[in-house]
């Protein structure tokens, strides 16, 4: 089971961590994958960063995730912890 973390504290929710949850669920819904991760939100994570949305997958952090960078995310950090 994967643990994936969105923050959705002010600065990620200015940046469009809202988005980011959505792409999220379509992607996880997408790849059949509903009983092997598990979203959740999570208030700042720490790491701030100026552009994009901080998600803690497992024990990893990722910043300046954006719409334009997230399938990359997705299958390099997501599809990949759950081989």
């Amino acid at each position: 089971m994967v643990v994936v973390q969105v923050c959705v504290g002010s600065a990620c929710h200015l940046k469009g961590s809202s988005e980011i949850v959505a792409l999220l669920q379509k992607a996880v819904e997408e790849h059949h994958i509903e009983d092997d991760v598990v979203l959740a939100g999570s208030f700042c994570i720490g790491k701030c960063n100026r552009t994009g949305v901080t998600i803690q997958v497992d024990d990893d952090v990722h910043t300046g995730i954006t719409p334009e960078n997230f399938k990359e995310f997705f299958a390099n950090h997501i599809l990949k912890a759950i081989e």
